[in-house]
């Protein structure tokens, strides 16, 4: 069972505790009788070459016909051939790139990067850092060019470095360029691309030039997919997937193992490709403003098969008007403030939620990534301190919502006897019945719902924590107490009994308070449990850390409610007014 199938279960059970509670205690009161966007659509095989139109008609991003882009197609070769007598290919050269972030390594022949590694996160499935780039691929970031029905195949082509020792970035140093060239022989065709690098960034800023071609289009492997880098690989291929932006018809993500190949028609404003924790990006232009401002879109994507089993290879297309391309690649954690700063909804490259709740849950992600980040950074404390903190904290603020759900329970509870009265008296006559109860309503505040309706309220926040909690880059690899990484399942399910346990007790107290014994709350409270056990057992332990947390500290407060409804044990029931 999927991990968002699990939880949606676990919503719908908490919500039947939440409403069954009003309707199982005090007893019920009987009631009274798009189309889909073609822009973003992924065709198959068959489909046109990507031919999309831009926002304004006639703008430069427009991608020319290009029946040459025909998917898994062997492409020609581009312009005249060299004879036979071809001077002889420079070897390969390996060069590095090291900066305070990462270590890449680009090789000459292409000009592809071979290795992304993440200088400040350890692989949880082997010894070693992070490598984005998974084995069995030759590389990303490798260029065709097309024009008509021409490709230049360049992933393979030799290329000379500049500068050819690599580049080493300082801590606070300054940024940094890589550049590759390549001259075709035999013809005028020349390309050149331009690595530049940052010591505080994982972004990498992109400049290139094609020349002697006519409005070339330009194709960038974004990659096949993520290399494995979680000790539970299972979770984290579900996780793959490919994601694109589309000026209009806005973020769509598509599972890995359920892309095919096809054609994705923009514009686009980025394109990328995640894992559960990583990403590896290309966005249109130099920036976000001036990316806007100028139209620099991507034309679409080529999916193609790739060497990866059942992968997908994407490349994203872009024209070259005046024979001068740009673009941004991000290689890094799926952290927040960085992937915000990159603009252009970067920071729902990996959607949290249910696509008809990602708008509603949205600005609640935001304000926890800042509070945990807060905590963390001002207190200096590790993050499961902070999440035990936080769900202290959750629970003192939602106290005004619990505190008036309860005493509305209370008032229910108290005009209960008044409820059966009216419903004995008037049951042969519905409509007098109708009127009876909202007299009762006005008179006494009776209201089924009241008791349910607050605790509803702060619903798309707890919503919000779970997505948050399994996914944040903040957890990944962190260590509590006997948990070894808060963003996996905690090895000796202390915390999802712990979970179980407490939400027992909290039944326990509210049964033990009520007048007369409830068989239906009685079966609920050893049943419930279980359920969650079964559904929290494999889930992130921060999340289940943080459930945990709220439930014991939600006791004192069910504690307090039970003794309320002891001293109204025995007291008379209240009447209507003039009745």
């Amino acid at each position: 069972m999927r991990t968002e199938v699990r939880f949606l279960l676990a919503i719908l059970l908490m919500l039947g505790v939440l409403v069954g509670t009003n309707f199982l205690f005090p007893p019920v009161v009987e009631e009274v009788p798009l189309e889909p966007d073609p822009s973003t659509e992924v065709t198959g095989p068959e489909a046109q070459p990507i031919a999309p139109e831009v926002a304004e008609p006639g703008a430069d991003t427009a991608v020319p016909s290009a029946p040459g882009l025909t998917p898994g197609a062997q492409q020609p070769a581009l312009g005249p051939q060299p004879d036979s007598q071809a001077p002889e290919v420079a070897p390969e050269r390996i060069v590095t790139v090291r900066g305070p972030l990462f270590r890449y390594e680009f090789t000459s022949q292409g000009a592809r990067m071979l290795t992304a590694e993440m200088a400040q996160f350890e692989a949880l499935n082997r010894e070693g850092l992070v490598d984005l780039i998974p084995d069995g691929v030759d590389g990303y970031f490798g260029h065709r060019v097309v024009v008509g029905q021409d490709t230049l195949d360049l992933s393979r082509v030799p290329f000379t470095v500049t500068p050819e020792e690599g580049l080493t970035i300082e801590e606070g140093g300054s940024s940094q360029t890589l550049r590759f060239s390549y001259q075709a022989p035999g013809n005028g065709t020349a390309f050149e691309v331009a690595y530049t690098f940052h010591a505080d960034r994982y972004q990498i800023d992109v400049e290139g030039r094609v020349a002697g071609l006519d409005r070339p289009l330009l194709l960038t492997d974004v990659g096949d997919g993520l290399a494995y880098a979680e000790a539970d690989s299972a979770n984290e291929a579900r996780m793959m997937a490919y994601v694109y932006n589309h000026l209009q018809g806005g973020i769509e993500s598509t599972n890995l193992d359920d892309a095919s190949p096809g054609i994705v028609e923009g514009p686009l404003l980025w394109t990328a490709v995640r894992s559960k924790f990583f990403v590896i990006a290309l966005l249109a232009g130099q920036d976000e403003e001036t990316s806007s401002a100028n139209g620099d879109y991507l034309g679409g994507l080529l999916l193609e098969p790739s060497p990866l089993p059942d992968g997908i290879g994407i490349w994203a297309a872009q024209t070259v008007p005046n024979g001068t391309f740009g673009y941004r690649l991000f290689l890094g954690p799926q952290d927040y403030g960085r992937l915000t700063t990159l603009g252009q909804g970067m920071d729902e490259v990996n959607p949290y939620g249910w696509r008809f709740f990602r708008p509603i849950i949205r600005p609640f992600v935001s304000i926890i990534m800042s509070i945990l980040v807060f905590f963390h950074t001002t207190l200096n404390l590790g993050y499961g301190w902070v999440l035990v903190i936080v769900g202290v904290l959750m629970r003192i603020v939602l106290f005004p919502l619990n505190h008036k759900a309860m005493k509305a329970q209370l008032r229910n509870m108290a005009v209960q006897p008044l409820v059966q009265e009216i419903q004995a008296k008037h049951k042969d006559n519905p409509e007098k019945l109708q009127k009876e109860m909202m007299r009762l309503y006005k008179e006494h505040g009776f209201n089924p719902f009241a008791g349910c309706l607050p605790l509803l309220l702060p619903w798309p926040m707890l919503i919000s924590l779970f997505f948050v909690f399994q996914n944040t880059i903040e957890l990944r690899g962190v260590e509590f107490l006997w948990l070894p990484d808060l963003s996996t399942k905690d090895p000796l399910f202390i915390l999802p009994i712990l979970l179980a346990l407490s939400m027992f007790l909290m039944q326990w107290v509210s049964l033990r308070s009520l007048d007369q014994p409830n068989p239906q709350m009685k079966m609920m409270m050893w049943i419930m449990p279980f359920m969650m056990l079964f559904i929290f057992l494999n889930l992130a332990s921060g999340l289940n850390l943080y459930y945990a947390t709220t439930n014991l500290a939600t006791i004192p407060q069910q504690v307090w409610i039970a003794n309320e409804r002891k001293k109204m044990k025995g007291q008379p029931p209240p009447k209507l007014k003039g009745g």
